[in-house]
């Protein structure tokens, strides 16, 4: 698309956060990117001065341009990632910088810990990803830590080296950030569940993780522990709030097909989204 094609349509565009997709002339998907204006964006793809060659090379290419507003930049980062992650776009995936896309990685190990990478090798451990922000992958380990308490050390936690009674807690422990496996205070399956819990999270979907608080608390409060208890509720409030705050992720639609229709003179559009898990 020239910059003079691109001026016709530019007032067009909205201001609004939001994410923007750009297809060849085949419609194929070439790029998915976020903005806090939309317009001011995916202006700048247009500019005149000089934006290197990589986005010279994908402008030649768009030919059709599509976006989708949102409420905030935390749902365009929400919207970004899902989409990037489920169509794996040209331009997002095999176009990079001298440095590699973030991952997720949660480590093949007794009790697997879970990090940032930019390192994918073949070592059966899970690699969720890629994303396109190291900060927001950042943001998104620590806001799942502050539901799943899941240990941070390197210690070889196997087995036997549990069972003589190697390790000891340390602070973490002390700060409810883990359970100490260590220690053989939480056991293999427990964990393993908090790391499902955290695969949920990251896939928007809220609602499973919700109600399994929702049993922990009930069970909590049936034997007079009403402090854990108390923890639990405030955690659920947490990502409830989340999730109502968020037109990406709802927690009153699980799976659905929504449509809408407009009609203009003798024209009709047609618009189709679905929804799965909330998302």
């Amino acid at each position: 698309m020239t910059q003079e094609a691109f001026q016709q349509i530019a007032h067009t565009i909205p201001l609004q956060p939001g994410i923007y997709k750009y297809y060849d002339k085949d419609h194929t998907l070439l790029y998915v990117g976020k903005a806090k204006s939309l317009r001011k964006r995916v202006s700048s793809y247009f500019s005149k001065s000089f934006v290197g060659y990589k986005t010279h090379e994908l402008v030649k290419r768009i030919h059709q341009i599509e976006f989708t507003i949102v409420d905030s930049e935390q749902d365009a980062f929400l919207l970004e990632n899902a989409l990037i992650k489920e169509y794996k776009p040209k331009y997002n995936i095999e176009l990079k910088d001298d440095k590699t896309y973030p991952y997720i990685v949660v480590k093949r190990e007794a009790f697997p810990r879970i990090f940032l990478t930019r390192r994918k090798i073949n070592d059966g451990s899970e690699y969720i990803g890629p994303f396109t922000s190291a900060g927001k992958v950042r943001e998104l380990i620590e806001f799942v830590k502050q539901y799943i308490p899941l240990r941070s050390c390197k210690l070889n936690l196997s087995k036997e080296n549990i069972a003589a009674g190697k390790f000891k807690v340390c602070l973490e422990y002390h700060l409810g950030n883990c359970k100490g496996p260590c220690e053989g205070l939480q056991s293999l399956e427990d964990y393993q569940n908090g790391i499902q819990q955290m695969r949920n999270i990251l896939k928007g979907n809220l609602g499973s993780v919700i109600a399994q608080f929702k049993e922990e608390m009930q069970q909590y409060a049936m034997g007079l522990e009403f402090e854990k208890a108390e923890l639990i509720r405030k955690k659920i409030d947490h990502l409830e709030n989340y999730q109502s705050s968020s037109v990406v992720v709802s927690k009153h639609l699980t799976n659905i097909d929504v449509f809408s229709i407009a009609k203009d003179d003798n024209k009709a559009y047609v618009n189709y989204l679905m929804v799965q898990n909330g998302t």
